[in-house]
């Protein structure tokens, strides 16, 4: 192992030990995710260190798979499932979508004030960020007809000012920090009138985009919303054809498309989603508690906390992932430029984001599920009493395994794409050593925060 390379793994190490030496997962929850997470039974070192050696076993058992033909042949598998003349309604889903996003101002405004009632709250929660974000992935992307924003757009005049290509996706990189910032700091989950104004205000912002630069160029290019939806729809097995036929194939196997993510600001958009999630569990743990208590007590703000610790945690992300890039074309040898390699190896990140978002919002789903169907029944009432479904202790486990599932699956899509770009199979292979470092990184720190008990959001 050459010393570029042991630094590269020590960076890794070193930052989980930080991570586990100061000690605990969703901030979004508040009120509602009373019952959340509880810790795991089993040794930290013990499903830490294997979790880690599944990834770095699944690398092991990928680079045997040298034949060419053979990966393309996985790759390309697929079944038609709709033909192309069978059309999902679009008129039923933006009517739907437009519903829904009434139903959040209405309710959130003039409904009841507790939040296991409350419908909007319950509706963006559990049944939108959870429940639909996690059908994207699973099964593929509704969002672009269930968009209401979207749908209003169509109404609106356009100004078609030419969008500013070096903006890129940049404005959408700042809008999904800034929205998980907005949702880890202020009680948009216990605060239906607060929740209610915040879309509004979102709604305001995005339709005035979509007047001044168009309705396609402002949702393909700074909404961050559609954005998210739009890369999560990547994961899923069920995709669209050219000619409008949907087809089945085997999770992920669209990430390892050329030009899939074209340009830096792609690039970290991908990081970015894969930071954001990990921030929210991050923040509810004890460790974060433990470690940002002095810091308080010394002085520093709460307020300039948050946002500092999710800006510090998007550039260590990023960071590690372009030293991974850098360090790639060296073990390759290769002369394609570190820009080349970056966008061509971000994709896999969507399968361990979607892993990741599956682990930490299906318990939270399904624990809330059974409130969001009695709310949706009857949104103007109050009832003392609001079932809940209570997971079995196994449960945990199913989390666990989703974390390693998604790296499993990034594993194989960036073997795949390395063996498309590198004419060598060996500098295929060598190419993936510091990515797979990386994903050992990502995968013992998600592991980690996910086995953590969830207490409340500390300073606030």
């Amino acid at each position: 192992m050459t010393a570029r390379r042991r630094r590269v793994a020590a960076m890794a190490v070193g930052s989980l030990c930080w991570l586990l030496a100061v000690g605990t997962a969703s901030a979004h929850g508040g009120s509602l995710a009373a019952g959340g997470r509880e810790s795991l039974t089993i040794p930290t070192w013990l499903f830490l260190s294997t979790g880690g050696a599944a990834v770095g076993a699944s690398f092991l058992l990928a680079s045997f798979v040298t034949d060419r033909s053979f990966v393309e042949r996985v790759h390309a598998w697929g079944t038609p499932l709709v033909d192309g003349e069978a059309r999902i309604p679009r008129v039923l889903g933006r009517a739907i979508g437009v519903a829904g996003l009434a139903a959040v101002v209405v309710v959130g405004f003039f409904g009841p004030t507790t939040p296991r009632t409350n419908l909007a709250i319950l509706l963006v929660w559990v049944g939108w960020w959870a429940g639909l974000a996690m059908t994207t992935y699973l099964v593929g992307n509704s969002w672009r007809v269930l968009n209401p924003l979207s749908t209003i757009a169509l109404a609106l005049p356009s100004l078609d000012r030419t969008y500013p290509d070096r903006l890129g996706a940049w404005p959408s990189v700042v809008g999904l920090l800034a929205l998980v910032w907005l949702e880890v700091v202020s009680p948009l989950a216990d605060d239906a009138r607060l929740l209610a104004t915040a879309v509004v205000g979102y709604s305001v912002l995005t339709l005035a985009g979509s007047v001044v630069f168009g309705r396609e160029t402002w949702f393909s290019e700074a909404d961050p919303v559609d954005r998210v939806f739009r890369y999560y729809g990547r994961v899923a097995p069920v995709s669209r054809a050219e000619d409008g036929s949907l087809r089945l194939r085997l999770p992920g196997m669209t990430l390892s498309t050329p030009r899939l993510v074209d340009g830096a600001d792609e690039v970290a958009f991908v990081v970015a989603l894969l930071w954001v999630t990990t921030y929210d569990g991050l923040v509810t743990t004890p460790a974060w508690r433990a470690l940002t208590t002095p810091l308080v007590s010394a002085g520093l703000p709460p307020h300039l906390l948050y946002p500092f610790a999710l800006l510090a945690g998007f550039g260590l992300f990023l960071g590690v992932y372009r030293l991974a890039v850098r360090v790639s074309t060296r073990t390759a040898e290769t002369y394609l430029a570190p820009d080349e390699l970056a966008e061509r190896f971000a994709p896999p990140l969507l399968a361990i984001a979607a892993g990741y978002h599956f682990a930490h919002y299906l318990g939270y789903f399904l624990f809330l599920a059974p409130a969001l169907g009695t709310a949706t029944l009857a949104p103007f009432a109050d009832p003392a009493a609001v079932p809940v479904y209570q997971l079995p202790d196994w449960f945990g486990g199913v989390a666990l395994a989703a974390v390693i599932l998604g790296h499993l699956v990034a594993i194989w899509v960036a073997h795949a794409a390395a063996f498309d770009l590198f004419p060598s199979r060996l500098q295929a292979i060598r190419s993936q050593y510091p990515f797979v470092a990386v994903m050992v990184f990502y995968t013992m720190t998600s592991l980690w925060v996910v086995s953590r008990p969830e207490v409340p959001l500390p300073h606030l």
